[in-house]
């Protein structure tokens, strides 16, 4: 995979089709993942404004700081034909911006713009109403492509990489931060570009989904649960969970491990073009909530995967959309019992034209070490 298959120079033209129909008349997409996915450029999130300016009808064109027109000229975007519009330290960049844009009635903001940059684009457009560029870009960025989806197979199997080690890095004795620190050293030489997270959570903090880290020791004949993720050079992510016993886990644990291993099966079997994204996250209840267990799984059973760990689509009760192949998605049910325990399974799969690909296949059944 090369940058122009992951960020090719017709997705700009498809955001421009994609503005118009949406009734806006321009996207202002500043550094963040919006900005990488139109045009494959990882800005710099700086005071200084960076702003790509994706008008419905017309050319589009970069505003950009010109200290920062070197890096801006050298990456991705300087494929797609851009004017760099580079501004100086005494310009005001949003009234350069404004001025070439006129009278717009409704433009569309990058999800992650700052409010420093979002209140002075409404100062210098008094008048326009703001959406945000996600209303427009949602589509696009939900159906992978087929490089997409080969660079979302790439974070998996660098991340399955890392879980193959953590049976050996898992051990009565040390504290969750030293196994954390080894886990993030292991995710940097697997490939990564980035450690996004890495949680690791043993005894009573396994029942915390989104425990961190601590110093507590882990001790014998504990579970841990181990989540790890993190963001290739390419810009695409992994995520992926696994939990593991260090020695035989407590009473009572194995059996309700066995009914997550189900239900995480059940969701992933459920995956097919047309059904829904709740139905999804349905299968994955019902097993657990059968086995009553219910009230103890207190999350969506997923979230939508590229180049941000979570963007949509939400694996959740409520969301109706129905699934289209090239929808990619983190299937993560989990059972949390305060004060005692935790599980959860994670994998990231892909909806295919009569199914679904996983994208992570270390084992699923519970790891003793």
């Amino acid at each position: 995979m090369t940058s122009s298959d992951l960020y090719p120079v017709s997705r700009l033209a498809a955001v421009q089709e994609a503005t118009a129909k949406a009734g806006l008349d321009a996207l202002l997409l500043t550094p963040g993942p919006d900005l990488r996915y139109v045009s494959g450029y990882d800005a710099k999130p700086l005071e200084r404004l960076t702003c790509l300016v994706v008008p419905a009808s017309g050319e589009a064109y970069m505003m950009v700081p010109r200290l920062e027109l070197p890096a801006a000229e050298a990456s991705p975007a300087s494929r797609l034909g851009l004017e760099f519009v580079a501004w100086d330290e005494t310009d005001d960049p949003y009234a350069i911006a404004a001025a070439r844009l006129g009278r717009p009635a409704k433009v569309g903001l990058a999800d992650r713009m700052w409010a420093m940059s979002t209140l002075r684009f409404r100062e210098v457009l008094p008048g326009t109403e703001q959406v945000l560029a996600g209303s427009v870009l949602r589509e696009l960025r939900m159906r992978k492509s087929p490089a997409e989806v080969a660079a979302l197979r790439e974070a998996g199997e660098a991340i399955d990489g890392v879980h193959r080690q953590v049976p050996e890095l898992l051990r009565a004795g040390r504290t969750e931060r030293e196994v954390a620190r080894d886990i993030a050293e292991a995710i940097l030489a697997s490939g990564h570009a980035t450690v996004d997270f890495v949680i690791v959570a043993s005894g009573p903090n396994g029942a915390s989904p989104h425990h961190d880290v601590s110093d507590r020791v882990i001790q014998a004949g504990e579970p841990v649960v181990v989540d790890i993720g993190g963001q290739l050079h390419n810009g695409y992510c992994s995520d992926s969970t696994r939990t593991y016993s260090v020695g035989e886990p407590p009473a009572g644990f194995a059996a309700y491990y066995e009914v997550l291993r189900q239900a995480q099966e059940a969701a992933c079997q459920a995956v097919r073009p047309g059904v829904s994204c709740e139905s999804i996250d349905a299968a994955a209840r019902d097993v657990i909530a059968a086995a009553g267990y219910g009230e103890y799984f207190v999350h969506r059973t997923g979230h939508g995967i590229g180049i941000e760990t979570h963007e949509e689509p939400y694996i959740v009760s409520g969301n109706g959309e129905p699934m289209e192949p090239g929808f990619a998605f983190s299937v993560e049910p989990g059972i949390y019992l305060p004060g005692r325990h935790g599980a959860r399974i994670e994998d990231i799969v892909v909806c295919t034209d009569d199914g679904f690909e996983r994208l992570n296949n270390t084992p699923r059944e519970l790891v003793v070490v």
